[in-house]
């Protein structure tokens, strides 16, 4: 990894979530302000409703060797640096759960005294979990809600969907998960690594007169391409509503 655990330590309220960081060799403490005496990158990873709170309590052992992450969805690096030192290190990220997997996707936006060496530093952290990008700015960070932040829960219904459909057509249920989230897997890949078109690779499974082009026929008909275009605007104007 890109960090040995002996260096990580991470505060928590709640025992039995310590003991799940500690068991993959990691320090831990109930009480923030013995991270912030250690640490030098600090990642804020909480509810946003709670960072106010969790803000305030660390403000005074922030010190300019510090650089704070937060990953909490909505809540503005503006609103940070208020709350928090003069000149203090801000950066904000959105990620999502498949970083769990190793397969995330996020994205990072810098505060005004956050260094170009300090998103690097983030990018290379995030990068061993998935793929790690940095935003033009912060308002980039609602759609990157909409999009990746909230897309898995999108693909998962998409997975469900599909294993119904085969399913109802006579396929064993847990051989039709397989088969649907490999599916997505592999789709995902192939974009990934050819870098062609999405559209051209569709083009290239759809066969004059097949099942293929078929099924797409009835996706389109049934609005599938503005469902998910509509999903990504109600995800990223909830974002910008916080």
């Amino acid at each position: 990894g890109v960090c040995d655990s002996s260096r990580i330590i991470a505060s928590c309220p709640e025992r039995h979530l310590l003991e799940q960081i500690q068991s993959l060799g990691c320090r831990t403490s109930y009480e923030n302000g013995d991270v912030l005496r250690e640490a030098q990158t600090v990642f804020i990873a909480v509810k946003p409703p709670v960072m106010p709170e969790v803000l305030a309590s660390i403000s005074s052992f922030v010190q300019e060797r510090h650089l704070m992450v937060s990953l909490a969805m909505g809540v503005r690096i503006r609103d940070m640096e208020s709350a928090l030192p003069q000149k203090c290190r801000v950066i904000r990220v959105m990620p999502n759960t498949p970083c769990l997997v190793q397969e995330g996707a996020s994205v990072f936006a810098r505060g005004t005294s956050a260094t170009a060496e300090d998103g690097q530093l983030v990018r290379s952290l995030l990068s061993s979990v998935g793929i790690c990008e940095e935003a033009e700015d912060e308002e980039m960070l609602d759609a990157v809600t909409g999009l990746s932040g909230s897309g898995p829960g999108y693909v998962f219904m998409m997975i469900e969907a599909l294993a119904d459909g085969a399913v109802q057509q006579g396929m064993p249920r847990d051989m039709s998960y397989r088969l649907a989230a490999q599916t997505l897997l592999g789709a995902a890949k192939m974009v990934l690594e050819t870098k062609r078109h999405p559209g051209s690779l569709k083009d290239d499974v759809c066969s004059p007169g097949g099942s293929t082009i078929e099924g797409v026929y009835q996706l389109e008909k049934l609005g599938l391409r503005a469902a998910l275009i509509e999903a990504v605007a109600a995800g990223t104007a909830k974002s910008r509503s916080k």
